[in-house]
């Protein structure tokens, strides 16, 4: 049986449409979700609203794995009986090792795949994996997709509004000091994830109002500029994310403002509430 070109692989915070849910070539491999001893995949195992309702009833918040590289191995593996190739877009290794299981499963299996730190997550990687099936289309190989993903890392633009600082905290991304003052204050931060994937609070906010005229005016800025689509995430907040739609729909008329849920894993971090603002630098 001959062999298809390409296969493409990305990790579940990645944000997947029912357009890529269906691409045939497309493959998702889940983080985990842990509470207690219980572990769920990600997307497979648990879904947001049911992971929303077991923190809401637990004394315990939960934690999050890497896929293991043992996982990526046995995918790999199949994927070597059907695919000439393969092409996987990871999110930052800043703040998962999920890259670096996908590199030490590819070492197990022996497949030829391309593994690339995409620098982001959720709509950013997305937008990656997406062009490199454009590129496809046009007959580009799989080598020379990858070289030109390489230079698109880097250039998605990702604000985000955090809804829940405890979980931020106990996940163990924010500092005590920090933690107690916000709380104290009742500050919550907004944070850009940076061209190198790191996450960088660059503002600290009082209230919602505020939070989403500053992502209004980060969207602005960006569409003044050419950027005629905008990403929208939410955390089990589709009233709020609406209102910030609305208010970007006024700012920006004939803005094309794209909506969808965070996942499990992002929302164990930044907890119910938080939005997430995501438009890529690259056509």
């Amino acid at each position: 049986m001959k062999k298809k070109p390409i296969a493409y692989i990305v990790d579940s915070t990645a944000h997947i449409s029912t357009e890529l849910a269906n691409h045939p070539d497309l493959y998702v491999v889940p983080l985990n979700v842990h509470f207690g001893d219980q572990a769920y995949a990600d997307g497979v195992g648990i879904r947001p609203e049911e992971l929303y309702e077991k923190i809401r009833t637990s004394s315990e918040l939960p934690k999050t794995s890497q896929p293991s590289a043992g996982r990526f191995a046995e995918l790999f593996d199949r994927l070597k009986e059907e695919y000439e190739q393969g092409l996987a877009v990871m999110l930052t290794s800043e703040l998962s090792g999920t890259y670096a299981s996908a590199v030490s499963g590819a070492e197990l299996s022996g497949f030829d795949v391309r593994i690339i730190d995409g620098k982001s997550l959720s709509y950013g990687t997305t937008g990656l994996i997406r062009f490199a099936m454009e590129l496809e289309q046009q007959g580009k190989s799989r080598d020379e997709i990858a070289r030109e993903i390489g230079t698109h890392v880097g250039k998605t633009r990702s604000y985000i509004y955090i809804g829940q600082l405890n979980q931020l905290h106990k996940g163990g991304r924010m500092g005590s000091v920090q933690f107690y003052l916000g709380s104290m204050l009742q500050i919550k931060p907004i944070i850009q994830i940076t061209p190198e994937g790191k996450l960088d609070v660059i503002d600290k906010v009082r209230s919602e109002k505020r939070a989403f005229r500053y992502l209004v005016d980060k969207a602005k800025a960006a569409y003044d500029h050419g950027r005629r689509t905008i990403h929208l995430m939410h955390a089990n907040s589709p009233k709020e994310a609406n209102r910030l739609k609305d208010q970007m729909l006024e700012a920006m008329p004939g803005l094309e403002v794209k909506m969808g849920d965070i996942g499990s894993v992002l929302a164990v971090h930044a907890g119910e509430g938080t939005m997430a603002v995501i438009w890529y630098d690259f056509d």
